[in-house]
């Protein structure tokens, strides 16, 4: 605070123009804070502040990049479904790069990393479950949510009375002495599994570390461990507390095509089917079948468990599949560092969206926009680019990236982290910025993730300096540290950070704000609703930015690599690289 003081002393014309004092002291602070949390202080303070004075974050920038990824003409930034607004985005994010002061940062020169992904699209859905004379015939969207990521022989997929078996949560962990399959051979049978983890209902048993949810609670480990087990297909019973998110989700996330990256070997990593179904049909699915849902749930949660096979049941369906390779692109700008520059910071976030929904009678197709995810984290990423390019260099390279795929299961990340422009053992750390606060300025910042990695010490130092404290994710029984764009890099052993928004709104009227932000959960997300709005409020999102912008700067003007916190199960793949690390 001397700092800036002493910095903003020979302008006393500021203090005649509020809001520019204002805009100048957050940006002015945002340079002294890394300082001060130990960062090397090589470049000339007037210079740094004339720097950060000529870049302070900007609501109406923000907005303004919001506002026009979010855009109708941008398609819903789908990928795969027509070129012009994935061309679109991506030019777009490419200009502001540039306009930043990046240099392109993906392969021969450019500004992109091509990744190539094939793509699945179901048609003419006909499912239906029966036990004995009873049959239930299930319409695609309503009952059920049908999809596949694996090539078809003969274009289809048809299967009949497949057998039905209750596997509990499909979990199979030998580190914690787990294992919901026992010795059952699942070979072309459906497995119909709980979403989330045992603990879930019952976090204090503990067996799965209470109510924060592992990555054996997420949907894409339950459709990997039945691939590994030759099952067929397999029906997640969905629940909204524990898949965190309400049907229409599923049915607009599961409803259109689907990605995946290329495999050598597909049939050994995917199944035919991979679907959910509403709970009340999986009520009635187990009534008829003999069983009873609720009391299966319950036993579910023990070690004892065995699997279930429902008597007299059977699965009906068929669909044709229309799969073919498609090329999208990951957006790579870098700011490269003057003493050190093999030595990366990240910065990232995703572009994608959903695209458009299927026609109408009308012919009108819904356009799921995206606004809140993930265009504000776009946004956020090409300010804290255009803050960084317009000052001093820094000593390592920053590098700043917009993910394709990501909303199709982390794609345009996981690709990268496999095909890395610049090396993962000599990437100091990342920020992942995925949905970025839009309801005003909060007391805290929450922390997805807390208890990994020291990152959170260097949160807590920046978030200090804005008079804001760490608060532990929420919300962890959500699953968030695996459901975005940072984790292909955490269980690579990069340390990553990702953090926004908070619990306790800090300005009044507070209600309104807690209102907005919980009806954005339950009837926007993934749906047409995620527009832009005028009634977006910045100033927390750009107090985060703030943070962001000090982590980054502290990391890249330092001889700092963050640690991952004993007991992390990502620490040891970091280790092996170590030698990599000076």
């Amino acid at each position: 605070l001397d700092r800036v003081r002493a910095i903003l002393k020979p302008h006393p014309r500021f203090f005649m123009r509020p809001v520019r004092f204002a805009a100048v002291l957050m940006a002015s602070a945002a340079l002294a804070l890394p300082l001060a949390l130990g960062a090397c202080a090589t470049t000339d303070v007037a210079q740094s502040v004339a720097s950060a004075q000529a870049v302070a974050f900007e609501a109406q920038r923000v907005s303004d990049h919001i506002r026009t990824l979010a855009d109708d003409s941008f398609e819903g930034r789908g990928i795969g479904q027509g070129e012009v607004g994935e061309q679109r985005t991506v030019a777009y994010i490419t200009e502001q790069f540039r306009a930043a002061g990046l240099a392109p940062g993906g392969e021969n020169g450019g500004w992109t990393q091509t990744v190539t992904l094939n793509r699945f699209e179901a048609s003419n859905v006909q499912a239906a479950l029966s036990v004995g004379d009873w049959t239930l015939p299930m319409t695609q969207g309503e009952q059920v949510a049908i999809s596949t990521r694996r090539p078809a022989q003969g274009g289809a997929v048809n299967l009949a009375d497949a057998e039905l078996v209750f596997v509990g949560y499909g979990t199979t962990a030998p580190e914690r002495q787990w294992d919901d399959f026992k010795d059952m051979d699942v070979t072309g049978k459906v497995l119909v599994v709980l979403i989330n983890d045992a603990d879930f209902e019952q976090p204090e048993l503990n067996t799965f570390g209470g109510r924060a949810m592992t990555y054996y609670g997420r949907w894409t480990y339950k459709y990997e461990e039945a691939a590994r087990r030759g099952a067929a297909g397999v029906l997640i019973v969905h629940e909204t507390a524990p898949a965190s998110y309400g049907w229409a989700t599923v049915r607009n996330s599961w409803g259109g095509p689907q990605f995946d990256i290329q495999h050598e070997d597909p049939e050994a990593v995917r199944i035919p089917v991979e679907a959910w179904i509403q709970r009340d049909v999986a009520v009635e699915l187990f009534q008829r079948a003999g069983q009873d849902f609720e009391a299966l749930k319950v036993a579910a949660r023990s070690r004892d468990f065995q699997p279930v096979v429902l008597e007299n049941a059977g699965f009906d369906v068929s669909f044709n599949v229309s799969s073919s390779a498609i090329r999208t692109d990951n957006v790579i700008g870098v700011l490269r560092g003057t003493t050190r520059p093999d030595e990366t910071i990240l910065y990232g976030g995703h572009w994608d969206h959903l695209g458009m929904g299927e026609p109408d009678a009308s012919g009108q197709r819904e356009v799921f926009n995206g606004a809140v995810d993930n265009a504000s984290g776009i946004a956020a990423i090409i300010e804290i680019a255009r803050r960084f390019g317009a000052g001093p260099r820094p000593e390592r390279s920053l590098v700043f990236m917009g993910f394709t795929a990501e909303e199709s299961g982390l794609l345009g990340a996981e690709f990268y982290a496999s095909n890395p422009l610049y090396p993962l053992e000599t990437m100091v750390a990342g920020i992942n910025i995925d949905s970025a606060n839009v309801y005003g300025r909060t007391t805290d910042i929450a922390v997805t993730g807390h208890g990994q990695s020291q990152l959170d010490d260097y949160v807590g130092q920046a978030a200090a300096g804005l008079n804001r404290t760490v608060t532990p994710d929420p919300r962890p029984e959500a699953g968030g540290y695996f459901r975005s764009d940072h984790f292909p890099f955490v269980k690579r052993g990069v340390p990553m950070i990702y953090a926004g928004g908070g619990t306790t709104f800090r300005d009044e009227p507070v209600q309104p704000r807690i209102d907005a932000r919980a009806e954005y959960g339950r009837t926007r997300y993934h749906q047409a609703g995620d527009e832009w709005s005028p009634d977006f409020d910045y100033a927390g999102m750009i107090e985060d930015m703030e943070i962001w912008y000090a982590v980054g700067a502290r990391l890249a003007n330092s001889r700092e690599w963050p640690e991952w916190n004993t007991g992390s199960e990502f620490g040891p793949v970091r280790a092996e690289s170590a030698s990599g690390r000076q």
